[in-house]
């Protein structure tokens, strides 16, 4: 790794482990501010523990997760929000009978500073800040990820593709500072995964969070990547951009398991 003052979020020898299946062996690496940063490897290769090791899901035996100079390896999950950092999941995890609205607002709720019996009675500055926060919602969240027409749907009558989007909605109504997003684009079609593409390269370029990325379609992670971190067994394997990712013979042969093979699966 480079300087460690150069990262923003950085993971440090993380070990994890279930019974006698080592998840995470000595993982080191991190993420720039503003970056977009993808982290690839095969399936049970290890990328969805790091980010549940990031927000505190699960609990390294061993080693240590900075954020902006500060070690947070033993704060709880809320706490590893209310610094400012959001997650969207493999799954989608939204309250299907509450409207899109309703659901994007939960994420928010972390960041209100009014007390119990302000926000029982609802006046003055529990009102004030409940309407600043729905007008950031509807004028930027609402706006940027193109829901306006569903924002008072129920969650459950939407397709999958649009839930995908309500979530990454909500994430962004926590204002964080970096975005955990585990497979953003699984189970999309075409038309649905360029647009979550371009939505994450508009929240990257237009709001400045930073964002580390799951993502298994390699078109889209080699298109849209500042760096590259790639896991293999629980390792890491090559780290770099995407052009130095796409013809590592590491990572091609972790992939696809032979030397003689074309380099389409990793975008090229």
């Amino acid at each position: 790794m480079e300087n460690q003052e150069d990262y923003q979020l950085r993971v440090e020898n993380i070990y994890l482990r279930f019974g006698g299946l080592k998840a995470l062996n000595g993982v080191s690496t991190g993420v720039k501010k503003g970056e977009i940063f993808s982290i690839i490897g095969p399936n049970g290769a290890g990328k969805t523990c790091l980010l549940n090791c990031i927000n505190r899901f699960y609990h390294p035996e061993k080693g240590k997760i900075i954020f902006e100079g500060q070690d947070i390896s033993h704060l709880k999950a809320h706490k590893i929000a209310s610094l400012g950092i959001a997650r969207t999941f493999q799954n989608v995890e939204l309250f299907g009978h509450m409207t899109v609205l309703d659901n994007i607002k939960l994420g928010g709720h972390v960041h209100l500073k009014s007390g119990f019996l302000a926000g029982g009675i609802y006046y003055g500055k529990t009102r004030n800040e409940e309407m600043a926060f729905r007008k950031h919602i509807e004028e930027e969240i609402i706006d940027l990820l193109e829901i306006e027409q569903i924002r008072k749907k129920v969650v459950h009558t939407l397709p999958y593709g649009l839930q995908k989007r309500v979530e990454l909605a909500r994430a962004l109504a926590m204002r964080p500072k970096i975005l955990l997003l585990d497979e953003p684009a699984a189970g999309m079609n075409l038309e649905e995964t360029e647009d979550m593409a371009r939505f994450i390269l508009d929240i990257s370029e237009e709001w400045g969070v930073t964002i580390i990325l799951i993502e298994h379609d390699m078109g889209v992670v080699m298109d849209i990547s500042d760096r590259v971190c790639v896991l293999d067994f629980g390792q890491k394997i090559a780290e770099g951009p995407p052009d130095e990712i796409r013809h590592n013979e590491h990572v091609i042969k972790a992939y696809l398991g032979e030397e003689d093979i074309t380099y389409s699966r990793l975008g090229a």
